[in-house]
């Protein structure tokens, strides 16, 4: 049985909802981002507890077939952020078009429709929050992170670094709070 998972966005969420379904002793036969697949069918009752379970940890099942494909596409562009590796030609229409075999115009007025943001913004928004743990974490320089997540030049990353969070790069890396949004609240 395949169920999709809401706000599955990491390894950890991985964990977090494995821990969910073996407490529920429900065996697992794969799972990844946003999906969960079990080894036997599940009766509404279990399918219930685990619901209320997944809700506790900021997690949802999926049962709407529109809202599993905009859970596709959010975790779609999530992983290509993930590897750090976006060409400076990098284009999300494209990207999109190429990995879910549909219209970008009806893919991203679909998103649109469904968020308060369009599809672009939430790309943005997504590199934003990628840079601000790269900086948290201070593995990589202002340049090494523009060329990983596809600026063209350092100064159009902290153009929109600082419209995104009202900071620039350098003054966020100094605030001592440095406040991140989860990933699930975009």
């Amino acid at each position: 049985m395949k169920i999709f998972i809401k706000n599955m966005v990491c390894n950890r969420c991985i964990d977090a909802v494995n821990m969910i379904f073996e407490d529920s002793e429900t065996e697992i036969k794969s799972i990844l981002l946003g999906e969960v697949e079990t080894r036997q069918d599940l009766s509404k009752k279990q399918l219930q507890e685990i619901s209320e379970k997944l809700k506790q940890k900021g997690f949802a099942i999926l049962e709407d077939s529109t809202q599993k494909f905009l859970e596709k596409i959010r975790k779609l562009i999530i992983q290509k952020i993930a590897e750090l590796d976006i060409a400076e030609d990098f284009l999300l229409s494209k990207f999109i078009t190429e990995n879910l075999h549909k219209d970008y115009g009806a893919v991203s007025r679909l998103f649109s429709q469904n968020h308060e943001i369009t599809l672009e913004q939430f790309f943005i928004l997504q590199k934003i929050e990628k840079v601000k743990e790269l900086l948290f974490y201070n593995e990589f320089s202002l340049t090494e992170i523009a060329g990983k997540l596809g600026y063209k030049s350092v100064q159009h990353l902290s153009s929109q670094f600082r419209n995104s969070t009202g900071f620039t790069p350098t003054e966020f890396k100094q605030k001592k709070d440095k406040n991140r949004l989860p990933l699930d609240l975009l």
